[in-house]
């Protein structure tokens, strides 16, 4: 199986959630007008999966060039890379036992060689820490009122932790589950190209 992805800690206090108010509310769609077309951009960290059976972790590099992205994972015990690369044109894997493997897109190709569902498409929104295109939304905000968690197509998205010294505050421990699936990001850095 291919091990793709890092247990990050779970923490013990309980998350502050507050329900959006004007102003929470406000503040998140200048968020998003800020950063919704930031499409240029590399995060450097942790990464873990799991398909409620089967784990994976591993270092990641995330660059997101546009509609083009290159996400790489490396194992941490055998060293073993994985690649995903694409964008409008499709999708490929490389890394895997018999060669690169090709689909319509990096969830779909995910699903049929490794077994994983992850949501490339609004993961690349929910990681700035934005709603993500189509589908509506469920937001609840933290102390600091920065969204603490995202409901949006049958994802629950929480926000553990944010680095908050970056203007504007940007996610570093980003918490995505929809049963039996985990995807779960400790971002270390964060290089916007705007």
């Amino acid at each position: 199986m291919v091990a793709l992805l890092l247990a990050a800690c779970a923490t013990t206090r309980a998350p502050v959630r507050q329900p959006g108010d004007a102003a929470t509310l406000g503040q998140q769609e200048q968020r998003e007008k800020a950063l919704g077309d930031t499409d240029h951009w590399t995060l450097e960290g942790r990464l873990s999966v799991s398909n409620g059976k089967d784990s994976g972790s591993g270092s990641l590099t995330w660059r997101q060039d546009g509609a083009r992205y290159e996400f790489t994972v490396r194992a941490p015990v055998t060293g073993r890379s994985f690649r995903l690369t694409g964008g409008p044109d499709g999708a490929e894997l490389e890394g895997l036992d018999g060669g690169p493997r090709r689909g319509p897109d990096a969830e779909s190709l995910m699903a049929s060689t490794v077994g994983w569902q992850i949501p490339m498409a609004e993961l690349k929104r929910w990681v700035l820490g934005l709603r993500a295109d189509g589908g509506a939304a469920d937001i609840a905000f933290g102390a600091d009122r920065l969204p603490s968690r995202i409901v949006q197509d049958g994802w629950t998205v929480d926000y553990k932790q944010w680095d908050a010294a970056r203007q504007p505050p940007m996610p570093s421990r980003v918490f995505a589950e929809k049963a039996p699936y985990k995807v779960r990001l400790s971002i270390e850095d964060w290089t916007l190209d705007r």
